[in-house]
């Protein structure tokens, strides 16, 4: 059964036809047809054989006076499936049979070893011939960590490309600079879309990205920074955000009634201390009296910041401390 993650692929392609020959342009660097409108087509892909096979996507190019110029067939690929090996050929031969035009597939491959694998050249027998997907995947897929190029308006693609590259790098060693581009993207959607594509990349997230991401949340409501779209908030499980968001507004505000500059540094001190021990006991990590007190004892909100960050991808109190 088609996952949200699949469908919401499909759906970006479906909504936004030109995304596929940019991709193809850009990121494969294909020479494309010129053309002047790209269009969905049907996807059943009836054949002489008795069986129907049927992709995800089909999409048209055709230039300036309606010539069928190139044809594209997209397939969302979460997971390995050999049987894709023989059906993949069949869509690009049926589909150039039918339409008398230049055909080819691409895949759309978020994990990196199913993404490798639908790579491979296809041999049609006795290596006489092959067919080879064009897969867009974390190799192909740039990391977009500038939220100023994630958001600009001239680049019409590029809010796709952001939650792509959230999706393909949000666990990678740079995924809270791609999440935070990503998420800046959104913010120039209607909030049905926004929100479809929002649970696309939180379901991919592992735990520890997903935590990291609730910390950067709580730091831009507790800092008065530009907010993140507000269904972000309710995506993610207020549950988890209540007592922490409390505990930092309360630390603030102790700071604030004192007057004194200090009481602010210390409630801001307090409320990093608290959150990084709580990612902690989330994460599995325990801590020796020692590291616990190093934690207590840390009044640099920089290396509170680095030690939040450490936490992700972390399995020891020392790789977090470091």
């Amino acid at each position: 059964m088609p996952t949200l993650e699949h469908n919401a692929l499909v759906e970006m392609f479906r909504e936004r036809p030109e995304l596929a020959p940019h991709v193809l342009a850009t990121l494969f660097h294909v020479e494309v047809p010129p053309h002047a409108s790209v269009a969905v087509v049907e996807s059943s892909l009836d054949q002489l054989i008795p069986a129907e096979l049927r992709a995800d996507l089909v999409l048209e190019l055709r230039d300036a006076s309606g010539k069928l110029v190139l044809a594209i067939v997209l397939e969302v690929q979460r997971n390995v499936d050999p049987n894709k090996k023989f059906s993949w050929p069949t869509y690009v031969t049926g589909v150039r049979a039918r339409k008398r035009c230049a055909t080819v597939v691409l895949v759309v491959a978020p994990d990196a070893g199913v993404a490798a694998w639908a790579a491979e050249s296809i041999d049609l027998g006795l290596g006489l011939g092959t067919i080879k997907p064009l897969v867009l995947g974390p190799a192909v897929v740039p990391e977009i960590t500038d939220p100023a190029v994630a958001e600009a308006e001239e680049a019409e693609m590029e809010t796709e490309l952001a939650v792509l590259s959230a999706v393909a790098h949000g666990n990678g060693p740079n995924g809270l600079t791609v999440l935070q581009a990503a998420l800046a993207a959104l913010g120039r959607l209607d909030q049905e879309h926004a929100m479809v594509y929002f649970q696309l990349i939180w379901d991919g997230l592992r735990k520890p990205m997903q935590q990291a991401l609730e910390a950067l949340v709580m730091e831009r409501q507790i800092e008065g920074e530009a907010k993140l779209p507000p269904f972000v908030q309710r995506l993610i499980d207020r549950g988890k955000l209540e007592g922490e968001l409390k505990g930092m507004r309360e630390g603030k505000l102790e700071g604030i009634r004192e007057g004194k500059l200090e009481g602010i540094r210390e409630g801001e001190l307090r409320g990093k201390r608290d959150t990084l021990l709580r990612l902690l006991a989330r994460a599995g990590i325990g801590l020796a009296e020692n590291e616990s007190a190093r934690i207590q004892a840390c009044s640099d909100i920089a290396t509170l910041d680095r030690w939040i960050e450490n936490v992700l991808g972390a399995k020891t109190a020392t790789d977090v401390l470091s």
